[in-house]
């Protein structure tokens, strides 16, 4: 091999210089320092490593100054250090993330060490990447680099099945009208998504009537509304939520089964007053989130004690209704039972003297109103109006839900007797002297409206009954 020995090498002309032709191996040997205007700079420096991309799967012997991507997909994985000599440098990266289940093994050369100790190393933390520099006989192996891929991470997001699955841009929404299992096949990142929005509106009450075959005058109360409970919408594309919404976080999700439960809504005969007849709705219920049935419009009855007059309790409460005197009459139903922050519903109205009217059902935002009396602007006989319910667009489109059902007007033979129109949301109107109480609309957890005469009375007597609920929930997919 000839040599040449020389201080310089410059261009004959211009000012770029080539070295070799294509094709060369032009080879420096270890140590090599290029010096710019009298500074070193790193020609081949010492800790850098040109990365090998044809992934490892299997055990090898490492090759100073080379990175290896090594996937421990199929088992654990031994990495042969090569022999050190000052600056040499190896790096491994975990390729598939599986190094905390199957760890990779470095083998140390003889007697060269890993950090002091002539004892092989593990890399056992999902997704590391790790450098190694030999420093001398004393430490031998030393780390100058380590991190994972959390730190310059990728947007990963939620997958799932179940219920009716439709899509708003860059989010599903996934809606159940009936029970069924929201599955999460696999969780994102904070970077693209890994918390739901989440909608859930429980079965409405059913309205009410007395059960004497006498006294035709009496009315019953308004269901209330299904209890409502929603997410703000900032974890899945800010929609347009209701208010009980606006400071309520996205939830949490795990790869797993989510049951979903949709309530039912409350079931009334035509003519009701006992306790197995004044019906409250059911549950509806996701992950951590639960809510209530509306509360059971209060009717008078002959047979059992007057206080079932009185609204039921529930998501909203039930509306009250007449139980005797002229001047007397039962309170609403109280809303938010069990109580929640913020509330998800409010208090069934009143039946306060005058004729036996029947007060509305409460609903996700407003409450319901007395029925006409002394005190109250609407006529004297005239059923009070369900609660109003609350709106989101949670599906794409805006949508009131969990309105309470309008009480009951008094039966024909009193001066007025107009039933209470239900609230918006769902709500069922109440009986007047022609027409029945209405049900509540399916799937808003609407109240049923009241209903009046029965007995021996020529009114309708029928009553309404509640709305089911409904489950949605939201997230960012893309």
């Amino acid at each position: 091999m000839s040599k040449i020995e020389v201080n310089a090498i410059e261009p004959q002309c211009g000012t770029n210089l080539t070295v070799g032709a294509s094709g060369d191996t032009i080879t420096f040997p270890s140590g090599t320092t290029v010096v710019n205007n009298g500074t070193a700079a790193g020609f081949g420096a010492t800790g850098a490593a040109s990365w090998d991309t044809t992934v490892k799967t299997s055990g090898f012997t490492a090759v100073s100054g080379v990175g290896y991507f090594v996937d421990t997909t199929s088992g654990a994985i031994s990495v042969n250090l090569p022999a050190g000599t000052a600056g040499d440098v190896v790096a491994i990266k975990d390729y598939a993330n599986t190094f905390d289940t199957n760890n990779v093994t470095l083998v140390v050369n003889g007697s060269d060490k890993i950090g002091g100790s002539n004892v092989n190393g593990i890399l056992s933390t999902e997704g590391l990447a790790v450098t190694l520099v030999f420093v001398d006989a004393t430490k031998g192996w030393l780390v100058t680099d380590n991190g994972t891929q959390d730190t310059a991470p990728t947007a990963l997001y939620i997958t799932a099945t179940g219920g009716t699955v439709t899509c708003c841009g860059d989010y599903k929404i996934h809606t159940f009208t009936g029970p069924g299992t929201f599955t999460v096949c696999s969780v994102g990142n904070a970077c693209g998504s890994n918390t739901v929005d989440y909608l859930v509106v429980a079965g409405g009450g059913a309205g009410a009537n007395k059960t004497a075959p006498s006294n035709t005058g009496e009315a019953g109360g308004g269901g209330g509304a299904g209890g409502y409970r929603e997410s703000s919408g900032a974890a899945s594309g800010c929609y347009s939520a209701s208010p009980l919404g606006a400071c309520v976080s996205a939830l949490p999700v795990t790869a797993q089964g989510y049951p979903i439960t949709v309530g039912g809504g409350g079931t009334s005969s035509a003519f009701c007053g006992s306790p197995s007849s004044t019906k409250s709705g059911s549950n509806s219920i996701f992950s951590t989130i639960t809510s209530a049935g509306g509360g059971g419009g209060g009717a008078r009855t002959f047979t059992t004690p007057v206080s079932i007059a009185e609204g039921a309790p529930g998501g909203s409460g039930g509306g009250g209704s007449y139980h005797g005197p002229a001047s007397s009459g039962q309170p609403g139903g109280t809303g938010n039972v069990p109580p929640v922050s913020p509330p998800q519903g409010t208090n069934g109205g009143s039946r306060v003297g005058g004729c036996g009217a029947g007060g509305g059902g409460g609903g996700a935002t407003g409450a319901g109103v007395n029925a006409g009396g002394p005190g109250n602007p609407l006529a004297d006989g005239a059923g009070g109006t369900g609660g109003a319910g609350a709106a989101s667009s949670i599906n794409g489109t805006p949508t009131a839900r969990a309105g309470g059902g309008g009480g009951a007007g008094n039966a024909p033979g009193y001066p007025t007797g107009a039933g209470g129109v239900g609230g918006t949301g769902g709500g069922g109107s109440g009986s007047d002297r022609t027409n029945s109480g209405t049900n509540g609309t399916t799937n808003t957890g609407g109240g049923g409206g009241g209903g009046s005469g029965g007995g021996d009375a020529s009114g309708p007597g029928v009553t309404g009954q509640g709305g089911s609920g409904i489950v949605i929930i939201r997230y960012k997919f893309q």
